[in-house]
Formats: C-alpha cells, sequence, structure tokens
C-alpha cells in the first residue's frame, strides 16, 4: 500500500513539473533570416568606373532585400466592452366562473364546488458586461525573410531580455509593404499585415503567474 502512495505522489509532482515547462515560443523560433550569397562583378582594367566598388546616388536606408533589418515600432492598444440586459414579465389568469347544471350551479354544503380560478407569473431578468484592453508600446528589430512578387516584404524577428528573475521576449511576424517604411527606416506595428505578436516570458515570476497543471486539470474538467 505504501508502494502506491508513493508511486501517486511522485505522478503528482512530476506532472506538477511539467506544468512549469514552457510548451510556446523557445530561443531561435524567429531567428534573423541571412542574407543570400553576394558576388561582386569581376574588377576590369582601363576605365574610372568600376562596378565592383559602385555607389549608387540614389539608393537609401530602406529594407528592401532579404536579410536588411527594418525596426517596428509597437504601438499596440485595444479595447472592448459588452454589455447586456433583460427583463421579462408574464401574467396569466384564467376564471371560470360557476358552471350552470339544470338551472342551478352544484354546491357542497353551500358551497360552489365548481369554480375555477387560475393566476401565473413569469419574471426573467438578466444582466451581464465584460471588458477588456491591452497596450503594447516599444521597439523591435526584425530581418526580411521573403520578397513577394509585389514587393512586398516578409518580416520576422525575436527580442529576449534575460533578467535576474527569468526571461521575456518579443516574437512578431507579418508582412508589410515598402512604402510604408519611413525615412528611419521603421514601421508601425498596426500597419504590418498578418501580423503575429507574441510578448510573454519564462522563470520564476512567469510560474508563479500560472496555474500548475493539477489546478488547470480541475478548473476545467471538474466538475463535469
Amino acid at each position: 500500500m505504501n508502494t502506491h502512495k508513493v508511486l501517486a505522489a511522485g505522478t503528482l509532482l512530476a506532472l506538477n513539473a511539467c506544468s512549469t515547462m514552457h510548451m510556446g515560443a523557445q530561443p531561435g523560433d524567429y531567428a534573423p533570416t541571412a542574407a543570400p550569397a553576394y558576388e561582386p562583378p569581376p574588377i576590369t582594367s582601363g576605365t574610372i568606373y568600376q562596378p565592383a566598388r559602385g555607389l549608387s546616388l540614389f539608393d537609401d536606408v530602406k529594407a528592401r532585400r532579404i536579410g536588411d533589418t527594418v525596426t517596428i515600432r509597437l504601438a499596440e492598444r485595444t479595447q472592448a466592452s459588452k454589455s447586456a440586459s433583460t427583463d421579462a414579465k408574464k401574467d396569466s389568469s384564467l376564471d371560470t366562473g360557476l358552471p350552470i347544471f339544470l338551472g342551478g350551479s352544484p354546491t357542497l354544503n353551500g358551497d360552489a364546488i365548481l369554480n375555477n380560478e387560475w393566476s401565473t407569473t413569469q419574471e426573467f431578468g438578466g444582466e451581464g458586461s465584460s471588458s477588456q484592453s491591452n497596450r503594447l508600446d516599444g521597439n523591435i528589430t526584425v530581418t526580411v525573410a521573403d520578397v513577394y512578387p509585389n514587393g512586398n516584404l516578409l518580416i520576422r524577428g525575436e527580442k529576449w531580455l534575460t533578467l535576474n528573475q527569468g526571461e521575456e521576449f518579443v516574437q512578431i511576424s507579418g508582412i508589410i509593404r515598402p512604402v510604408d517604411i519611413g525615412p528611419d527606416n521603421s514601421v508601425p506595428s498596426f500597419k504590418v499585415a498578418d501580423a503575429r505578436i507574441t510578448y510573454a516570458g519564462k522563470g520564476a515570476l512567469a510560474d508563479a503567474n500560472s496555474p500548475g497543471f493539477l489546478a488547470r486539470f480541475f478548473m476545467k474538467l471538474w466538475p463535469l
């Protein structure tokens, strides 16, 4: 019997330990995209202009090629609220009166016995409200992972901060238009199409703010 208790306790501890493992994003999921290999044109002699050392007078610092970097300015603000209220009431009544049989109403000991009256009252009241707001500010520099035929850029990247109580990270991926890139080579996050933004953390503080495996099990599956 003691062996079974030890095994059960060990199983519970293992499940609780598994609950502290971070099953979401991991370092390197959004690793920087390397630029394709570039081979400069061969150096030619006898001319002033050398293609291998050419410098365009009209280029800027905006990202346009695979491997280029671009800064995403996180400016996410969302707020939603909803409220509902319902009131309903219904009253019903019915009186059959005194039926007449053979010129009179049946009685028992002088009291009418076939007089029927019904009345019902139904009431319902319900009220609910919900509100949620989120805000995320900051900057993250990512790389261009691909260039679509129409010129749009697929960007993705991550930033990890290692603190004394754990790690915090920001990950973002999406599609941007070159025309939306500012002179400082930055784009606001609300102009990123199909954006996927993740902000979370790992470590003691993150574990303390999340319920364990058993707590989640009983909250979701118990009671049935």
